[in-house]
């Protein structure tokens, strides 16, 4: 797909996840995928997303960023107005769902262990909710509920 054509399903709804299942900083696929939307997106930079955004809120209260790794503790993406059509983490979200053919874990996930795991599995919700309705959780009628939830 070249350039143009993903620039134009992005800006007009489309979503990607991208993730570096290494976790190289600066290195392969990271160096590639940000060079890539430097190139795709010039005016929108890949950023670090505030844990005010409607991604660690969509469904869960996501508190932290789980993965098989810990290289960062929160997602990046290219943020449009207000929709970021382009998430980017280096924890390799998908290592830590990952099992065999008999359903045990393919990856350990280190420093934190399964409870990093469950934070990857809620936050691997919260994205496919925010990528199918945005920032609905936004809208000011959510407020005291999402306030109550993160009292308790």
């Amino acid at each position: 797909m070249s350039a143009r054509f993903l620039r134009r399903f992005l800006t007009y709804g489309g979503f990607v996840l991208a993730e570096d299942t290494l976790g190289a900083r600066g290195f392969g696929f990271d160096r590639a995928f940000r060079e890539e939307m430097r190139q795709i997106f010039p005016n929108h930079a890949l950023k670090r997303l505030p844990m005010d955004h409607s991604v660690y809120q969509s469904f869960y209260l996501v508190g932290n960023v789980g993965g098989r790794q810990r290289v960062n503790p929160y997602l990046e993406g290219v943020t449009i107005d207000d929709w970021t059509p382009v998430l980017y983490s280096q924890n390799d979200l998908s290592g830590a769902w990952a099992r065999d053919r008999f359903g045990k874990w393919v990856n350990e996930c280190v420093p934190g262990g399964e409870v990093q795991r469950a934070s990857a599995f809620k936050l691997g919700i919260n994205i496919i909710v925010y990528s199918l309705t945005s920032d609905y959780k936004k809208d000011l009628v959510h407020h005291p509920f999402i306030n109550k939830r993160r009292s308790q």
